[in-house]
């Protein structure tokens, strides 16, 4: 099936199109109807008629970008008309959602009279919180979004002018940068003066491009102060005009230090390249066929040229999405009126500042397991980093607030943890974690120190402040790592091979000679990272431990378990996988250690799950699980959580709910609890669930993870002596990052 058909039938797959409007609110009942229309839907009615502003507390209004079109230039297809934009526009919306979690009305317009349009879309300010205008034809677009932006008091952004200016002007803050060229000394030329390519030449100046330094070219040639003269050129054009002589393109690329292409493919020469100036930058734009392929330009000089195309199969894609979603979910999050220059300003040197930053594993993976560090092949972030989300949003949230356009103001901390939130309850409840480890880092130690993703993950813990890294490994290796991977930071090591170690042979020579372990023997083992570490715990010379990402489970817990042991009064550790899902959070174990446990085994592990939930501030309800619901089948299979309930209800140091024994379904159905079994002591779904074995804990997570969408966190080793915690193999560097910050709690509570 080739790519049309392709398209065709995902389109027209039922539902038709790409957009849906779904209820955010309970419908189930009469009362939930009569909350969400007549008559409880007066009450907020009332509230706005009083004071409008309270529309964004009582409506949707505050999240709602409406996506308007009236079709006269669509990328690729022309002057189509509205009805055919409208695909477009819809799947304008479905990035919106994806990657800002904003709502979109797509709305096409027959009316290409710029009064007549203006006029319609004005008349629509009180449904949406924003206007994104899309796909209109120059020059037309900039007179109707400057007088939307004086008629309308929320913010109206055309995306395809100020869209690429944004993202180029990123990739120009770094590129510049990596040539070692000032802004203001570039000498640039643009080929196009359609909008995208006045508005990108405006913006460069906002960013320090001096406006003489600007040479543009439309399809006649150099836009010159004698033309203007000559011609009829548009006020637009008229404002780049510059008093040189004319010529054409390759006339005017000769000696510049960029070219910025918003044009048509295939005019530039190799030879047009080698007559630009030492080091050159080339944006070249035009779709799908830049105006210079990526391989002509490279081929062309030995010297370094920086390229970048909108194409997504060569490096530095100029991609839109990197811009509008966060811009708007910046501006609406303070209720900005307009988005203005400074806002724009800023979204460019936040996207600037993210492509120095190390690059997280997934986006790596998403994009073929390329290598990606700043340089002249990455020089402005992907558009699956995740991360673009809180730096640009943020930083256009602050530049309004600055510039006296938000009408709300919020705190950087406060908002990135509301951006965590829109991301997933995974990282809201890692964002309490983190808080609580920068209060007070402890000190972990990394029994794979000379790993890639270990090196990358300690230097996140010591950048953000949340624990001091302790890498055990090869000293040298570990440094040439760090500096290859760009991360300027030397975290404390310490070396098997040339460091002293005699006093912890002598530990672990007094902790395992009644199991066999000799003198010599202890000196030989203390070698191995993992016993390393684990003495090291032990003996209180750091306060947590990381090991694993090299091993298999089993033999990376063994060494902790010898040595560290559990916990006074404790004879079990288990592990412990918290998942997210849309609308709750579970905790379930054991799902790593304890094979088939007995009611004690499962009382201890309840415990310290209870207690693991509560260092993410959540209120643990505990269901201890089983296919029995509270002994409607008798087997000595459901006998064991039965007892194990018993004994906890017994126990008065107990301070949480829990029940059992129960059958998966009772334990999370809210209506199974509080109907058919309302003699439960569960008030609510179960969100800590003891599984009766290791079987049913690991399936049941790994299914509720690949098949119910879950997120998943740990395994978390929890009845340890101190903080130990066991990666898996293949783990990334966030989830390295996300174990060493609990460990920090942990070890946090044990002070």
């Amino acid at each position: 099936m080739g790519l049309e058909e392709e398209s065709l039938d995902y389109h027209s797959q039922e539902p038709a199109g790409k957009l849906a409007i779904s209820s955010t609110k309970s419908t189930s009942t009469q009362h939930d109807l009569s909350l969400a229309y007549s008559p409880g839907v007066a009450a907020p009615c009332r509230k706005i008629a009083a004071d409008e502003r309270d529309a964004y507390q009582y409506t949707a209004k505050g999240n709602l970008v409406g996506v308007v079109s009236n079709g006269s230039a669509v990328l690729g297809l022309g002057d189509i008309g509205a009805q055919a934009s409208k695909p477009v526009m819809e799947g304008k919306g479905v990035l919106f959602k994806r990657f800002a979690d904003i709502d979109v009305f797509d709305i096409e317009l027959s009316e290409t009279d710029v009064d007549a349009f203006v006029d319609a879309v004005a008349a629509m300010e009180p449904t949406f919180g924003g206007i994104n205008l899309e796909d209109i034809t120059a020059p037309a677009c900039f007179e109707i979004e400057r007088q939307l932006r004086e008629r309308m008091d929320i913010p109206v952004f055309h995306d395809d002018q100020h869209g690429t200016a944004i993202i180029t002007g990123a990739a120009l803050l770094n590129a510049s940068d990596l040539v070692d060229k000032e802004l203001s000394e570039l000498e640039i030329v643009v080929s196009g003066a359609g909008a995208s390519a006045i508005s990108t030449a405006r913006f460069y100046v906002s960013l320090g491009v001096r406006p003489e330094n600007v040479t543009m070219c439309d399809s006649t040639g150099i836009i010159t102060t004698a033309r203007v003269e000559e011609e009829d050129l548009n006020p637009y054009k008229r404002e780049f005009a510059r008093d040189i002589p004319g010529g054409d393109l390759s006339t005017a690329m000769e000696g510049k230090d960029v070219f910025v292409g918003l044009s048509v493919g295939g005019i530039v020469s190799p030879d047009m390249v080698r007559s630009m100036a030492a080091d050159p930058i080339i944006f070249a734009m035009a779709n799908p066929d830049p105006e210079i392929s990526y391989e002509s330009a490279k081929a062309a000089r030995d010297d370094t040229v920086i390229m970048a195309t909108g194409r997504s199969d060569y490096p530095n894609q100029v991609n839109n999405v990197l811009g509008f979603p966060f811009i708007f979910r910046g501006a609406l999050d303070v209720r900005a009126t307009e988005i203005n220059e400074s806002m724009k300003v800023a979204a460019a040197r936040a996207l600037a500042a993210l492509a120095r930053e190390d690059v997280p594993d997934a986006v790596v993976k998403a994009y073929g397991d390329e290598p990606l560090q700043f340089g002249p092949e990455y020089i402005i972030p992907k558009p699956l980093d995740t991360r673009v989300l809180f730096e640009v949003s943020s930083a256009v949230g602050a530049a309004a607030m600055e510039s006296g356009v938000a009408r709300t103001s919020v705190t950087e901390a406060t908002y990135r943890e509301r951006l965590e939130a829109r991301l997933g309850k995974s990282r809201e409840l890692m964002r309490v974690v983190h808080n609580k480890a920068r209060l007070d880092p402890q000190r972990v130690v990394f029994t794979e120190g000379d790993d890639e993703t270990i090196i990358r993950a300690a230097y996140q813990l010591a950048d953000r402040e949340i624990a001091i890294p302790v890498l055990i490994g090869d000293r040298q290796t570990i440094r040439s790592k760090a500096a290859t991977l760009g991360l300027s930071f030397e975290p404390e090591v310490i070396d098997p091979t040339t460091d002293e170690l005699a006093p912890y042979a002598d530990r672990l020579f007094e902790l395992r000679k009644r199991n066999g372990m000799t003198r010599d023997i202890a000196k030989e083992t203390i070698q191995t990272p993992s016993y390393l570490g684990s003495v090291l715990v032990e003996l209180g010379d750091v306060d947590a431990m990381i090991t694993g990402l090299r091993h298999d489970y089993p033999s990376a817990l063994r060494p902790p378990l010898q040595i560290v042991g559990t916990a006074p009064d404790t004879d079990y550790a288990a592990g412990v996988y918290m998942l997210t899902l849309d609308d709750r959070v579970v905790f379930c174990a054991d799902a790593t250690v304890n094979q088939n446990p007995s009611a004690d085994v499962l009382t201890e592990v309840t415990n310290h799950t209870a207690a693991l939930a509560r260092r993410f501030d959540i209120e643990p309800r505990a269901a201890l699980l089983s296919y029995s619901d509270f002994g409607s089948v008798d087997s000595p299979a459901t006998a064991i959580p039965r007892r194990a309930t018993e004994i906890l209800r017994e126990d008065p140091t107990v301070a949480y709910q829990v029940d059992g024994e129960l059958q998966a379904d009772t334990a999370v159905v809210e209506e199974l609890l509080t109907d058919t079994y309302a003699f439960s002591e569960l008030d609510a779904p179960a969100n800590v669930l003891v599984f009766p074995n290791l079987a049913a804990g690991n399936i049941s997570y790994k299914l509720l993870q690949r098949l119910g969408g879950a997120e998943t966190i740990g395994p978390m080793l929890v009845g340890m002596d101190k903080p130990v915690h066991v990666l898996q193999r293949g783990d990334e560097v966030k989830d390295v990052v996300n174990l060493a910050s609990i460990a920090v709690v942990d070890a946090q509570s044990s002070d």
